[in-house]
């Protein structure tokens, strides 16, 4: 039996990797080894198309199934640059194919993340990331992953020569370096090099799920409980929003000033309800706070209730406007929306006056909370 402090971490664990949508998958059934490598033409974030004749000039092909949004994969994300750069002059060609399905991806899966696995956002990624190796998307129809059978992210394929697979499993056993104590592809990859068996052909890999388009079900049913979720809006005064300006909690705050009579802030409102719903899982919460007059509160509810604005929603008690601001943020110049978030110590992470930019914004937020399981 385990000791109490590794059963409760073990415990802990698990709850963290269910929220970001992780598992240890041990009952998939990806390609077996000695099996042909399955072919494939799949289109790059290069804009070229690739299939198994662009890397005939390899001795050895690295097939790594990973995405943009799972924590597990970002924490790898060096280590692949790192092993593609390493074995490029050895004959040893390293592609990667995000598997996901966009679509099967729920909001409470993207905790971790500022982009999720679209085409495009695979694009900036790979960008952002200076990428020196193909970025493949198969979300389109997934035939290509189905082949493979990626159980989840990241997940490895090894071939040699004749492509057949020598290795499947994962690039190594932590996903903190630190810990790493077993580099289970690089052992393959350098036994195949020198013509030795490899010898450790198969390991388990933990990452998140395959999001197979089987999977949009349940994204569907997420939306569903989400619309379903109580809408309430509580009045609060220039010292109830200093404090909440203050944030002494622990957690991550948005603050959001909007109103009914703002255009481009009732047009906003369903990002902040996105980054709401993707990121209260973990230490982050959406404040919202409305300049309407208080006659006004019922107009304003409604608002947020078509907009499915589950969230800390007030609206200011008092008439002088110039006041709210104030005590908001003092470096506001005055229009809404006026959007800041704001660390537990009271730092300001990010501030606009005007819409918001969504993608900046994510990034600040996933910045501040990391992008991987600490």
């Amino acid at each position: 039996m385990l000791p109490d402090r590794y059963y409760i971490s073990f415990v802990a664990l698990a709850f963290v990797c269910i929220a970001a949508g992780r598992v240890d998958v041990v009952d998939a059934d990806p390609l077996e080894i000695g099996s042909s490598a399955p072919e494939f033409k799949l289109p790059g974030v290069d804009g070229k198309t690739y299939g198994l004749d662009s890397f005939r000039d390899a001795d050895v092909l690295v097939v790594v199934f990973t995405c943009n949004h799972c924590p597990t994969a970002q924490a790898y994300e060096d280590r692949i640059q790192q092993l593609a750069a390493d074995y490029k002059g050895k004959k040893v060609a390293l592609v990667a194919i995000s598997p996901n399905d966009p679509k099967a991806l729920r909001l409470d899966e993207l905790g971790y993340s500022d982009l999720g696995d679209s085409f495009d956002e695979l694009k900036i990624r790979a960008k952002e990331r200076n990428f020196h190796f193909p970025y493949l998307y198969d979300g389109e129809n997934q035939k290509v992953s189905r082949a493979y059978g990626p159980v989840a992210t990241p997940h490895v394929f090894i071939f040699d020569r004749q492509r057949k697979l020598r290795y499947q499993g994962r690039i190594d056993n932590s996903e903190k370096p630190a810990l790493v104590t077993s580099q289970d592809a690089r052992n393959a990859l350098e036994a195949m090099l020198a013509g030795r068996p490899v010898p450790v052909e198969k390991t388990k890999v933990f990452g998140c799920s395959t999001k197979w388009s089987d999977k949009r079900e349940s994204v569907k049913t997420s939306l569903d409980k989400f619309a379903k979720e109580d809408v309430a809006l509580t009045l609060i005064d220039e010292k109830g929003i200093r404090a909440l300006a203050k944030n002494d909690s622990k957690k991550l705050r948005l603050i959001n000033v909007w109103a009914t009579w703002c255009g481009p802030c009732v047009a906003e409102l369903p990002e902040f309800v996105t980054m709401n719903r993707m990121y209260r899982h973990r230490d982050f919460e959406l404040v919202t706070i409305s300049a309407d007059a208080p006659a006004d509160k019922d107009k304003a509810l409604e608002t947020l209730q078509k907009k499915q604005v589950a969230a800390s929603n007030y609206l200011f008690s008092g008439d002088d406007k110039y006041k709210l601001m104030d005590a908001v943020d003092e470096k506001a110049d005055g229009p809404v929306p006026h959007t800041i978030l704001v660390a537990p110590s009271g730092k300001v992470l990010y501030r606009k006056s005007g819409p918001c930019e969504p993608r900046a914004l994510k990034r600040a937020i996933v910045e501040y909370l990391g992008s991987t399981y600490k």
